[in-house]
């Protein structure tokens, strides 16, 4: 496929997850079929149905240098270190670009939970003289985007889209139209989360959002299976660096794949529950198949959102198969990740890319029986092993709580 000067390519990536903490350990764990998941065995989650984690494969504070990481929060933490793995993957650092022209677009669901909750437990235990003096911009939602921002030395601009579980996509999403404005020449783009606490795991399990399936965490996760019953939260970040095809030419760079097109939309229908039919979904991948130039048909895979909830899986396999058909390879790579919330469109993103470019989609795991509904059962959903296939482009997307919609489409460079 041929790119022209204006086009915006792929040319780093990072990340650290319940899987690995680096992205070729992380994929290669995906691919080999290994889980992330596990049951919590703290005290304070007995009371809990819900008590399933992915937690992070690697602590992030071995990963960067004590006196950083005391001041930054987990979310944080994790964001500068996928962010740094793309910066170096890509090589961008060493080719003379001004540092007006470097912005940084990090998004995060939540942001400093962890901070804000373990803050709050020092000012009750031992008054306000006790409280950190770096609370504040540790809980802050830019916090993840200011802290990349500094680690690599942006000055052209540094945003944070607070879009719930798409708030990754539209981080990507945020990237392309800078570049596209010509409002800079290079953007670390990328999503974060880090909460696994008692406060947010109570909440997600009042809604009867988390799955229960305690006694199998590794099979808990289960995308479009008749016996889903919600998601297994995660936590973890990934990033990418984007640039525009030319100057990634003139400088030599690996370019992993082309970032041809987004789309966004809203739901108006519902603050948590999708729309039935995805209709929001399937708008927003229909934006982004046009922005991209192409047709349903050419698209030969799909990585879900798909969370693992009742509702959720259903409403996007009908999103699926009424914006681009029936023909497509679909996974859902958080049956191995959990749900990272507003680092999962980030992660999966990398996960889209890479699959690009070994030519191979991921299987879904934990899917045995398929559910009922008309368009489930009309997917192509792959599982039990990875599919060796031949495809130029593929669509990532993902929605969260709001009713918000991301799509994005990558093809092969």
């Amino acid at each position: 496929m041929s790119t022209s000067a204006t086009d915006v390519v792929v040319t780093g990536l990072g990340a650290t997850t319940p899987l690995g903490g680096d992205v070729a350990t992380t994929w290669d764990a995906l691919l080999t079929g290994r889980s992330g998941v596990s049951r919590i065995t703290d005290d304070w989650i007995k009371e809990f149905p819900a008590q399933l984690v992915a937690r992070l494969a690697a602590d992030p504070a071995e990963q960067i240098d004590r006196v950083r990481a005391r001041r930054l929060d987990r979310s944080q933490q994790v964001a500068v270190i996928a962010a740094e793995e793309a910066w170096r993957d890509s090589g961008v650092g060493d080719a003379g670009v001004d540092p007006l022209r470097i912005a940084v677009v990090i998004g995060t669901g939540i942001g400093g939970a962890l901070t804000l909750l373990g803050q709050d437990d020092v000012l009750e235990e031992k008054g306000p003289k006790r409280v950190s003096p770096f609370t504040i911009p540790m809980l802050m939602p830019n916090g993840p985007a200011a802290a990349v921002g500094l680690a690599v030395g942006a000055k052209g601009g540094v945003h944070a889209p607070v879009s719930a579980c798409a708030s990754g996509a539209e981080a990507i999403r945020w990237g392309l139209d800078l570049l596209r404005f010509d409002r800079a020449d290079v953007v670390l783009v990328g999503g974060t989360e880090a909460c696994v606490h008692p406060l947010p795991m109570a909440g997600f399990a009042a809604m009867r959002a988390m799955s229960t399936r305690n006694d199998e965490p590794e099979r808990a996760s289960r995308p479009f299976d008749k016996a889903r019953d919600g998601f297994v939260l995660g936590e973890g970040a990934a990033a990418l660096v984007l640039e525009r095809a030319d100057a990634a030419k003139a400088r030599g760079a690996t370019v992993y794949a082309r970032l041809a097109g987004a789309g966004g939309t809203a739901d108006g229908y519902d603050l948590v529950a999708p729309h039935p039919e995805g209709e929001g979904a399937a708008r927003a991948i229909g934006a982004a198949l046009r922005d991209a130039g192409l047709s349903a048909t050419d698209i030969g895979h799909v990585n879900a959102h798909a969370t693992s909830t009742p509702v959720g899986d259903t409403a996007e396999a009908a999103a699926i198969r009424s914006s681009i058909g029936e023909h497509v390879m679909v996974t859902a790579t958080k049956s191995q990740t959990g749900h990272l919330l507003g680092a999962a469109g980030a992660l999966e993103s990398v996960f889209t890319i890479l699959a690009l470019r070994d030519q191979i989609v991921p299987a879904t795991a934990n899917l045995d029986d398929p559910d009922d509904d008309a368009a489930v059962q009309a997917l192509d959903i792959v599982r039990g092993e990875p599919r060796k296939a031949s495809f130029t482009a593929a669509v990532n997307d993902s929605f969260g709580f709001g009713g918000h919609n991301i799509a994005l489409v990558f093809t092969t460079a």
